[in-house]
């Protein structure tokens, strides 16, 4: 019992330093939420940290950071979100817990987190979480997907340019792209900005995150807003925006 309270206190405390509010109820779905990923990580690979304590702050809490850039009215609105690659459902599925009035799409290419993704929004009882499984290349050209969300986001390691191609064909005309990045970003960044006005884009502000007990600092959110919709060659045949990335 105690640790599960001194569990709660790191949520509700690093939940707190980022500006949100989770209840008691939104505590417990992610202590639950976490039982669901230990448990299936022991037959199929969702995370390399397996450590409880580190769960919350390196998947929940900094998940939950991605939230920061938006004001405290855009937090409340209801919004639609799509995490593309989400994998274990990072940052999708703490994002979707702590603000109920999102709908939140999961989009991921492997068919075993798909089934984990499936299984854990019905477990936890989420109804505002949906998944789709896809690939960004190709899912993005689809009308139903296309230009249809508020926000995208992706926690994936790629180069800005790369995640950029990945994110703009999702967005709607005044959305916007968060982007989680740690590190030097100078090269990065100056191949966003030329990158993203050929999706129809232009990268924003770079808010640096506030430390979080045992998170590293040097994190930071990039962001960009579409201005108009993606150009329609975009995104490229699966593997192009890795290997190629615009610059």
């Amino acid at each position: 019992m105690a640790s599960d309270d001194s569990d709660l206190a790191t949520l509700q405390a690093g939940a707190a330093a980022l500006g949100i509010t989770l209840n008691q109820e939104q505590q417990r779905t992610l202590i639950h939420y976490r039982t669901l990923l230990l448990k299936w990580n022991q037959r199929i690979n969702l995370t390399a940290i397996t450590d409880p304590a580190q769960i919350l702050t390196h998947h929940f809490l900094d998940s939950l950071a991605c939230a920061l850039p938006l004001s405290a009215e855009q937090r409340r609105a209801p919004l639609s979100l799509i995490d593309i690659g989400s994998g274990a459902g990072f940052p999708g599925v703490p994002l979707a817990i702590a603000f109920s009035g999102w709908q939140v799409c999961l989009l991921e290419a492997t068919g075993k987190k798909v089934r984990f993704l499936v299984a854990a929004i019905q477990a936890l009882g989420l109804s505002n979480a949906s998944v789709v499984h896809g690939r960004a290349e190709e899912v993005g050209h689809l009308p139903l997907y296309r230009g249809s969300f508020d926000i995208a986001t992706a926690r994936a390691v790629a180069s800005l340019p790369t995640l950029l191609e990945y994110c703009a064909p999702f967005v709607k005309p005044g959305g916007l792209m968060l982007l989680p990045k740690k590190g030097d970003l100078a090269e990065e960044l100056a191949w966003g900005k030329r990158a993203a006005p050929r999706l129809g884009a232009l990268l924003g502000d770079v808010l640096a995150l506030p430390a979080l007990a045992g998170l590293d600092s040097g994190r930071v959110i990039v962001t960009a807003r579409q201005r108009r919709p993606c150009p329609p060659q975009y995104p490229r045949a699966a593997g192009a925006p890795r290997k190629r990335p615009l610059r």
